[in-house]
């Protein structure tokens, strides 16, 4: 694959990593000023017409039980990680854009530490996402390391230092 088609692919990676990040950052923030009883309440209006017409409905059941189970400690632990995870994505991804070489050794060590807490906690949820994501991140950070080695040899020998 040559240069060109790997930084195409390189920055549309990179802007769907911006876009999830924007997405955590709104969605740690919703989580933040959203009451449990809130999420209790909808998740009680979402589940009950299936409930009604299956009471043992796999999914109906487990959200309802997820919501109930949904205390205010990790209601403020998603909160803090979705916005704090994006946040740190949100800049990496702007350094990236920017070309600034601080940003690339930066995202493939903030991916690594990604891709190792979800790894640790797919041992734990088994959830497919989990595997997703990190499949998706590892994908990012190999065209992360093209692109950076692209980009160091076109600059002058000593701008290759960070």
């Amino acid at each position: 694959m040559n240069e060109r088609r790997i930084h195409q692919l390189f920055e549309v990676s990179i802007l769907l990593k911006g876009a999830h990040a924007l997405i955590e950052c709104i969605g740690g923030i919703a989580l933040a000023l959203v009451s449990t009883e809130s999420i209790l309440s909808l998740a009680n209006r979402i589940t009950q017409p299936e409930l009604l017409n299956d009471p043992k409905d796999f999914i109906a059941t487990h959200l309802l039980t997820w919501a109930q189970d949904f205390s205010v400690g990790t209601k403020n632990f998603y909160a803090y990680y979705l916005l704090s995870h994006g946040l740190v994505k949100v800049l990496l991804v702007i350094g990236l854009l920017r070309g600034k070489m601080w940003a690339y050794p930066a995202s493939l060590v903030a991916l690594g530490l990604f891709i190792a807490y979800q790894l640790y906690r797919f041992a734990d949820t088994h959830g497919i996402g989990l595997i997703i994501l990190t499949v998706f991140d590892l994908v990012v950070m190999i065209l992360i390391w093209q692109e950076y080695k692209v980009v160091r040899q076109h600059l002058p020998a000593r701008q290759t230092r960070i």
